[in-house]
């Protein structure tokens, strides 16, 4: 079984991006890992190439459509050039964004999950929890605010692609069947130095919308403010090996305690409706479990 990795980035040195503790974390999985590499203005390039030793890597540079601002277009299109470009003899693709690690604890029973299901074409990917981690590495928010699964494997050769803006996969238009990975994705997007964070939220929301509804969403202030996050759950577990450097880094504190924010009224309805019924009301699933 050849199992082949795959992710897209551009600038991620400008916007504090763990892309190389993202490929670093995917790599003990995979036969190849494919970098499709939008043009940078920051040394990103160069950086992945001193940091990422590694014959398993293939770097692909690409050139962003800049017209493809509808929807995060541009980040599915990026997603598929790097897709197109994987060995065809694969039976499985690992894809992560430029933000999200594996943990090692778990590469056992991704390995597990992809050998149990690979002869079986009826499962056509597999789906991850998901860990978002939001102010500092000590807190994660709840999942009923964000999503708390997708998928992160898909089998090759089905014409499958990114979907959207690069959040999931699909295969013409119709959700994938998917199996569990018994394991998570641990996202940190939104764990960056404020005045970094508020630089990525304004470039991220600009491949959405126009300058005047980017200053709409994001403000004008020089640094994300973290305490206006939601309710926030400090994280018990351990973060994968990779990111450990990235940690030891950390050069900025919450001012004061998440765990101790309100809880909208909206996600404590979700919230009982669940205990309740067993239900999570509204919630986004971009795949078909089977």
């Amino acid at each position: 079984m050849k199992v082949s990795g795959f992710t897209f980035i551009r600038n991620s040195i400008k916007y504090d991006y763990p892309i190389v503790e993202a490929i670093q974390s995917v790599l003990p999985l995979v036969d190849e890992f494919v970098l499709a590499l939008g043009k940078s203005d920051d040394g990103t390039g160069d950086m992945i190439r001193q940091k990422v030793q590694s014959d398993k890597l293939r770097i692909l540079d690409t050139v962003w459509d800049e017209s493809l601002r509808q929807g995060g277009r541009v980040l599915a299109v990026e997603t598929d050039k790097a897709l197109a470009a994987l060995n065809a003899e694969s039976t499985w693709c690992i894809y992560l964004q430029g933000d999200e690690c594996l943990h090692e604890k778990d590469h056992q029973n991704i390995q597990a999950a992809m050998q149990k299901w690979k002869d079986n074409k009826e499962v056509e990917a597999l789906w991850f929890d998901w860990l978002h981690f939001c102010g500092t590495y000590d807190y994660v928010a709840d999942s009923f605010s964000r999503y708390r699964r997708e998928v992160r494997i898909i089998r090759n050769g089905l014409g499958i692609s990114s979907w959207k803006d690069a959040q999931g996969f699909r295969k013409n238009g119709e959700k994938l069947r998917a199996k569990p990975a018994n394991a998570q994705v641990y996202h940190y997007g939104m764990v960056k130095p404020p005045n970094l964070q508020q630089d990525r939220l304004k470039y991220f929301h600009s491949l959405w919308h126009d300058e005047h509804k980017v200053k709409e969403m994001v403000g004008s202030e020089a640094e994300f403010d973290y305490n206006s996050l939601d309710k926030l759950y400090r994280f018990a577990g351990s973060h994968p090996q990779y990111i450990q450097e990235r940690i030891s880094r950390l050069n900025w504190q919450l001012t004061n305690d998440p765990t101790q924010n309100p809880v909208k009224l909206k996600i404590k309805l979700k919230m009982l409706t669940e205990k309740l019924f067993g239900i999570r009301l509204g919630e986004y699933k971009g795949f078909i479990g089977i």
